[in-house]
C-alpha cells in the first residue's frame, strides 16, 4: 500500500477505482480524482499548498508533484500523463495533455487543453503552453501545432492505456 500521509490536519482524498503503487507517497492536501494512477516512488506532497488532480490520470514512476508555499497550488486536469520522472510544481495543467519523460514546469505556468510538453524540457515560471502546441527545449518554446492524429494517438490514448495498466496491478 502508498504511503498516504495526514499532515497539519490535512489528509489526502483518494477518489474511486485508483491504482496507488506501493512505494507511491501522498502527503496532506491532496486531491486526486477517479480512474487514476500513482505509480512507482512517484511523490505527491502537499504540505506547503494543496495539489488537485483530475479524473483518468497517471502520475508515472518517480514523478514529484509539490507547490510553493503559500503562493502556487498545483492543479492537473483529467486525462493528463505525467511521465516517468517528471516534476510538477506549483503550476496549473489542463485537461488532455501529456507531460513527457524528465520535464519540468515551474511555477505559475499553464499548460493549456490539448497539449504536450516534450521529454526533457523545461517550462519556465509564469510560461503558458498554448492549446493545441507542443512546447520543447530548455526554456521550453513552441515547437509546432498538435494534429488530431496526434491528440487522439498519443495524448488520449496514453492515458487510458494507463488506466488499463493500471488494472492488471488491481487484481
Amino acid at each position: 500500500m502508498a504511503l498516504i500521509k495526514t499532515l497539519n490536519g490535512n489528509t489526502p482524498n483518494i477518489g474511486d477505482n485508483c491504482f496507488l503503487a506501493e512505494t507511491a507517497t501522498i502527503i496532506g492536501e491532496v486531491t486526486i480524482g477517479s480512474n487514476c494512477s500513482i505509480w512507482y516512488s512517484a511523490v505527491l506532497r502537499g504540505d506547503v499548498h494543496f495539489i488537485k488532480i483530475g479524473n483518468n490520470t497517471n502520475i508515472q514512476d518517480n514523478a514529484t508533484v509539490h507547490a510553493t508555499y503559500k503562493k502556487s497550488p498545483t492543479t492537473i486536469g483529467n486525462n493528463v500523463t505525467v511521465a516517468h520522472g517528471a516534476i510538477i510544481h506549483g503550476c496549473t495543467i489542463h485537461d488532455n495533455v501529456m507531460i513527457g519523460m524528465n520535464a519540468v514546469v515551474l511555477d505559475d505556468a499553464v499548460v493549456e487543453s490539448n497539449s504536450i510538453v516534450a521529454a526533457g524540457s523545461v517550462v519556465t515560471k509564469g510560461t503558458t503552453v498554448e492549446s493545441g502546441t507542443v512546447y520543447a527545449g530548455i526554456p521550453a518554446k513552441k515547437i509546432k501545432n498538435i494534429s488530431p492524429e496526434l491528440l487522439e494517438g498519443e495524448i488520449l490514448r496514453i492515458a487510458n492505456a494507463y488506466e488499463m495498466y493500471s488494472g492488471w496491478y488491481k487484481d
